[in-house]
């Protein structure tokens, strides 16, 4: 397996979102780890909810650490096809549960590709992209400024999967909601860390692990809240605890000997039933180059301390 990660340097990070109780969780374990993450931008992209909600969502929680990250606001709908929301997962704000009051933190720029794009050639070093959500705004990216690519280090996603999919039993909802801002960025030359299903359903907080949440500290509560929601919904999908799918994305660069994984050709179907389905070349010989390292294991204990330990520090500031 190729790692991407070069050891304990800092590492700039741009993280595309459509926040999603998931999301919240990755953006304050990032935020939590400012030692080893230089967090350049957050950017929302329509997905889990519209890109109004999402981006009030994105507000609330970079204001309730009272951070001063800049905040884009990118697309609102996929590049072809109409966006398909997720109330049924995420609730009708994008981020059902708690209570905030976060909604006059800043908007940086109403052009995500833009803020991007110049965000990435001024820093001296290469970039790390983060894709929460549908792949729209970095497909974009790529697209219309294509000498971006040389500086970016990887991009690291959550989305996806090669055993199954939860949207459709072909598809993971990132991916389906722009299969072909996916198969753009898949087909890039970039480098893609790709935590799908396989990976992110094992990467979950058990009920208790939860509850040990409350009352523990002002932002450890406040993920009591957003989990509490969360796992509530997630019953309805058949799951007991509750997989925090895009955290994987963010704690592979923090640390990613706590996952192992495969390259592998990975392309994406763009029409018909299998709309959005990421399928690998798995065959003994193939002219295909591999272009995605895809996390196939992770370990749970070390995984969710990673989140608890962010709560804790974040707790005390």
């Amino acid at each position: 397996m190729k790692i991407y990660w070069k050891g304990k340097n800092m590492k700039n990070i741009i993280i595309d979102c459509d926040p999603g109780h998931d999301d919240a969780l990755a953006i304050l374990t990032a935020i939590a780890n400012s030692n080893k993450l230089n967090i350049l931008g957050i950017t929302t992209i329509g997905g889990n909810q519209t890109l109004e909600k999402v981006t009030t969502n994105a507000k609330n929680i970079l204001e309730f650490v009272n951070s001063t990250i800049p905040l884009a606001m990118g697309q609102s709908e996929p590049l072809t096809k109409d966006l398909c929301v997720a109330p049924e997962a995420h609730g009708e704000s994008g981020m059902d549960g708690p209570y905030f009051n976060g909604e006059k933190y800043p908007i940086t720029s109403n052009n995500a590709i833009l803020f991007m794009y110049e965000t990435i050639m001024k820093c001296n070093d290469k970039v790390i992209l983060v894709g929460l959500g549908p792949l729209t705004n970095i497909a974009l990216l790529i697209k219309v400024f294509p000498d971006v690519r040389s500086k970016i280090e990887y991009i690291s996603i959550m989305g996806g999967g090669l055993d199954r999919g939860n949207k459709t039993p072909l598809a993971e909802f990132n991916i389906y909601v722009d299969p072909e801002a996916a198969q753009i960025v898949f087909n890039s030359g970039i480098p893609v860390v790709m935590s799908g299903l396989d990976v992110t359903e094992q990467a979950e907080i058990t009920i208790e692990e939860i509850n040990s949440l409350k009352n523990k500290g002002r932002v450890s509560h406040l993920a009591y809240e957003l989990l509490h929601f969360y796992n509530k919904s997630g019953r309805q999908f058949g799951f007991i605890n509750s997989p925090i799918h895009d955290l994987c994305a963010v704690a592979y660069i923090l640390n990613p000997k706590m996952f192992s994984g495969t390259s592998y050709y990975v392309d994406v179907v763009t029409e018909g039933k299998a709309r959005g389905l990421t399928f690998a070349d798995k065959r003994l010989v193939s002219n295909q180059a591999k272009n995605i390292l895809v996390l196939e294991k992770v370990n749970r204990e070390m995984f969710i301390s990673e989140l608890i330990n962010a709560l804790e520090v974040l707790d005390k500031i």
